[in-house]
Parts: C-alpha cells; structure tokens; sequence
C-alpha cells in the first residue's frame, strides 16, 4: 500500500515508518515546506498542501502536532498547540475528501487528554469529553478530522497515552534524573499514568489497518494504568536505583505553571476497551514487562 504519514520524523512516526516498510508497504512522509520536490508536502499556516495525484494513495496518519510539554505555557504557546493540530487536520481531512482517489482509510492523532481529569474513575472511549485545556483541543483535533469522515473514509481517532521508550518522550526525560538517584513521587503520587510502550502504539495502528471494523475514537494505552506512585517505584526498581526524592505539588506549580496541573498531577486513568474487544494482544501488558524491555 501507499502510506502518507504527517509527523513522520517524531517518535511514534520515525518508529512507525520503519516498521510499515519492513511490511512491504510505500511510505511517503509529508515535510512541512512552502516549496518542496516531495510528492507530498504542506505548509498549514498557509493553508498549502500538495498531494502528487500520480500517487494513488491508500491511508493516511496524521501525527502532526507541536510538542505539549517541549515548554512551559503561557497563553502563545497554547495557542500554538492548538492550531497544530486543529488547523493542520481540518487542512488534511478537507484535502482527503476531495482527492479523486480517496484513501480507504484516515487514522489522525488524537490524545488522552480529551477525558480531562478522571481522579480514580475508569474511563474508555464510550465516556464524553473534559473540560481543561488539553481536553478542549483534544476535542477539537477530533472534530478538524470531521470532513474525511463525511467523505465516507473510515477515520480512526487514536487517543494515545503516556508513549515509554528510550528514544524520546516522557520516560526518556525521566532515566537521567532516577539514575541518578534523584527521581521520586509527584505531588501525591495517586495521580493515576495510563502509559503504552512504543511498540505496542506500532502494532495498535497496524492492527487498526488491518481490522476494518473500527473507526471513530480508539484508546492507544496499556490495560493496566497505574498511580505515580506506582510507576515511580517500579521504574526505579527497573533502574535498581532508589525514587526517594519526591516533587511536592507546590514545586510542581512553581517549575512548570499550568502545565504541571495537567501533565503532572492531573489523574487520566484510561482502559483499552474497544481494541481488547477486537483481539490485540499486548506486548506490554504490564508496567513492569515494559520497562524491562524498554531498559
């Protein structure tokens, strides 16, 4: 198949792209650029995107979007995080439906942001929206993707969780603090993580390609979400380290404004349902299997 995927040098996209032609598939990233020789190219904030119509394209990922923790917020940079993603998809899905041969399948980036703050509560994709601001885009980023969806392409919103792996992200931010022994619980440390490894985020989306009975929004997350305190201590066990230094609530606030609210100490405890009712079968079930492979 021919495979277009936006964000392809990010982590999930550099992991994905190589996995897909490993597959046998054509993939083709889509740089951000005004003017460029690529087959497929685009440049959002000016509304500009090319698609080469020699190339019948068959999917489309959208995993496009500015970093949500790269910086601290203030009212720019959040409007910046938004307009990545909402104008760039609305740009992308109203492109998509007017192709003359229109991909079978969209699948566009979403997050699990979009259940705002659960505290202890389970949520799955049957629940409605939050109301914080990653909530809000979150919301918003799934209605951009509305046009393919009209144009009759099955269009799968993937909520993906807290991404581990080694080569970039979150968990990777984390290893040089608790090697050195300096890691430990954030403010209460009952904030629930709902996490996924990065190969099992690879094999969800080749799983969602090849089983065409879903669409809409899909849960990108391990089954087993755990507390801060929870990860802490095992992702210091699997460094055999100690994760005694904790970061109070306050010191929290104080390094990182209103982003640590909602990355830090906010509680999004997330289940997997409708990917666990189609059959996938997780590499990482587990927060402590993960961890090791991923160390």
């Amino acid at each position: 198949m021919n495979i277009v995927i936006t964000g392809a040098s990010g982590l999930i996209g550099t992991a994905l792209s190589s996995a897909l032609r490993a597959d046998g598939h054509q993939v083709y990233g889509m740089p951000r650029s005004p003017s460029s020789d690529a087959p497929f190219h685009w440049w959002p904030p000016a509304g500009h995107i090319h698609f080469d119509d020699s190339i019948p394209v068959d999917v489309v990922i959208n995993l496009a979007g500015a970093g949500i923790a790269d910086r601290r917020w203030n009212e720019r940079r959040k409007q910046e995080i938004r307009d990545s993603r909402v104008i760039s998809t609305e740009l992308l899905a109203k492109t998509l439906s007017r192709l003359p041969h229109r991909p079978g399948l969209f699948i566009s980036g979403s997050a699990i942001g979009f259940y705002g703050d659960t505290g202890a509560e389970q949520v799955d994709e049957m629940n409605e929206a939050g109301s914080d601001f990653l909530a809000e885009v979150s919301y918003a980023w799934e209605q951009a993707a509305k046009p393919a969806l009209d144009a009759g392409i099955r269009t799968v919103l993937i909520r993906t969780g807290i991404v581990l792996s080694d080569r970039g992200g979150a968990l990777q931010k984390m290893l040089l603090p608790f090697k050195l022994g300096v890691g430990g619980v954030v403010g209460s440390g009952q904030q629930y993580m709902s996490w996924v490894s990065l190969r099992d985020v690879v094999a969800m989306i080749r799983f969602l390609m090849a089983h065409e009975e879903l669409s809409g929004p899909v849960n990108l997350v391990a089954p087993t979400a755990v507390t801060n305190r929870e990860f802490t201590r095992t992702l210091g066990s699997a460094l055999k380290r100690p994760a005694l230094l904790p970061m109070p609530a306050f010191a929290a606030r104080l390094a990182f404004g209103e982003m640590a609210d909602q990355l830090l100490l906010s509680s999004i405890r997330v289940y997997p349902y409708l990917l666990q009712q189609a059959g996938y079968r997780f590499q990482d079930g587990d927060l402590e299997t993960a961890l090791a492979n991923i160390i």
